[in-house]
C-alpha cells in the first residue's frame, strides 16, 4: 500500500518516520513489555516520555524557563475559554484581532467572561490581509492581547509579532508552531492543537509565562487552572499519553532534521513553489494579499469553478488528496506543514500545470 500526499488542514499528515518508530514500538515500547498506550501515566516509563518530549520543546523553541510547558487536551477550541478564565486576573478588558474564522470563535468566546475589544479587523476586504499595527485600536488597560498568527481557513498569515508593550500577548499558533524559530519571550501565552504540526489531534500544548498563572477567575472548573496543570506536570488528571508520546517523537524528528531554521527554510521553499505556481497562471487564483500569505496554507481557486469536482477527483487519482476548500469559502487549500514533504508539492505543481494545459 502506497502512502499519499495528504494536504489536510487537519488532523494532517505526520512524518512517516514518526510512524513507522511508532508501529515498531506499538507491541514493546523500549523493552518495557508494553505499548505506551497501556502504561500507567506516573509510571516510570511514560515519565521519562513526557520529560523528554518536554525538553525537547523546550530546546526547539528556545523557551526560557520562566515559562511552563502544559501537555492539555480540549483543543485549541478550548483555549478560548482557559485564557480569559486565567489572564483577565481581576480585570474586565481585554484586546482581540480579528483575521478570520479562529478569531472570531475566540472573541464569541472570550465574551462569555469580558468586554472585548476588537483592536483590529480585516473583515472588510474579506480576511483577506493582516492588518498593520498601526491601524490598531489597542486598550492600554486590557488585560491581554489576543491574535491568531495563521489563519488556517483564508490562509492569512502574520509575518511579523505585534508589539504590546507590558499587556500580554496571546497567540493562537496552531497551525505555525514549529514551522520556524519564534521569539516566545515576545508573549504571554502561545497555544496550539497538535493535529497540524505536532501530531495527532487530542493533545493541546500551552505555553505560559510563570508570572501570569495563580489568579484564576472565581467558580472557573479547576481543570481549566493553568496553575493547578502546571503543578500537576499536566497530570492533574490522566493525560492524552499516546498523543504525548507521538508529540514527542514529532519534536525528535524536527531536531533530527536540522531543528526549526532548518524547518523555516523547507517550509518557505515549499510555499513559494506553490505561490509561483498560481501567481504565475491566469487559470489559478490566490486571495491573499501577497505579504500576508501564509506558509502553511494556501487557498486558492480555478478560473472556472465547474472543474473544481474534476480536479480533485484527478488530483486523488494520482495521491494527492484532501484539497476541497473549507466549505465557507469554497476552492482549494493545500495545507503544507512541516510533514509534508517537498515532493509532495512539487507533485501538486505539477498535477496543477498539466491540469490547466489540458483545461485552460
Amino acid at each position: 500500500m502506497s502512502r499519499v500526499y495528504n494536504f489536510s488542514a487537519g488532523p494532517a499528515m505526520l512524518p512517516q518516520a514518526v510512524l513507522e518508530q511508532a508501529k515498531e514500538e506499538m507491541l514493546d515500547w523500549n523493552g518495557s513489555g508494553m505499548s505506551v498506550m497501556e502504561m500507567s501515566h506516573r509510571g516510570k516509563e511514560f515519565m521519562s516520555i513526557a520529560d523528554k518530549a518536554t525538553s525537547d520543546l523546550r530546546e526547539l523553541m528556545a523557551i526560557p524557563d520562566t515559562y511552563e510547558i502544559l501537555f492539555l487536551q480540549g483543543g485549541a477550541s478550548s483555549q478560548f475559554s482557559m485564557v480569559p478564565m486565567n489572564l483577565l486576573r481581576g480585570k474586565n478588558k481585554a484586546d482581540y484581532v480579528n483575521t478570520g474564522a479562529w478569531s472570531k470563535k475566540a472573541i464569541a468566546e472570550a465574551k462569555r467572561f469580558c468586554d472585548v475589544n476588537v483592536a483590529a479587523t480585516s473583515e472588510a476586504d474579506k480576511f483577506s490581509s493582516a492588518p498593520e499595527q498601526k491601524d490598531w485600536n489597542l486598550n492600554g488597560d486590557a488585560a491581554y492581547v489576543h491574535y491568531t498568527p495563521n489563519e488556517t481557513i483564508g490562509g492569512v498569515e502574520f509575518h511579523w509579532i505585534p508589539e504590546t508593550g507590558d499587556v500580554p500577548l496571546v497567540a493562537d499558533m496552531s497551525s505555525t508552531i514549529l514551522s520556524r524559530p519564534v521569539d516566545v519571550s515576545k508573549y504571554g501565552v502561545i497555544y496550539a492543537g497538535a493535529q497540524k504540526n505536532i501530531g495527532p489531534a487530542g493533545l493541546t500544548v500551552v505555553i505560559v509565562r510563570k508570572d501570569l498563572m495563580g489568579q484564576m477567575i472565581d467558580s472557573a472548573p479547576t481543570m481549566f487552572d493553568y496553575k493547578t496543570q502546571a503543578d500537576n506536570g499536566s497530570m492533574y488528571n490522566t493525560p492524552p499519553t499516546y498523543a504525548w508520546y507521538l508529540a514527542g517523537l514529532g519534536f525528535q524528528w524536527i531536531k533530527d532534521k536540522g531543528g526549526l531554521s532548518a524547518m523555516a527554510e523547507i517550509n518557505k521553499r515549499k510555499a513559494d513553489k506553490l505561490y509561483t505556481a498560481i501567481d504565475g497562471s491566469d487559470f489559478y487564483a490566490n486571495p491573499v494579499k501577497p505579504d500576508c500569505r501564509s506558509w502553511m496554507n494556501v487557498p486558492f481557486t480555478l478560473a472556472n469553478a465547474e472543474l473544481d469536482s474534476v480536479f480533485l477527483e484527478e488530483a486523488k487519482k494520482i495521491g494527492l488528496t484532501t484539497l476541497k476548500g473549507h466549505r465557507s469559502v469554497g476552492g482549494m487549500r493545500a495545507s503544507i506543514y512541516n510533514a509534508m514533504p517537498e515532493e509532495g508539492v512539487d507533485a501538486l505543481v505539477a498535477f496543477m500545470a498539466d491540469f490547466e494545459k489540458r483545461n485552460g
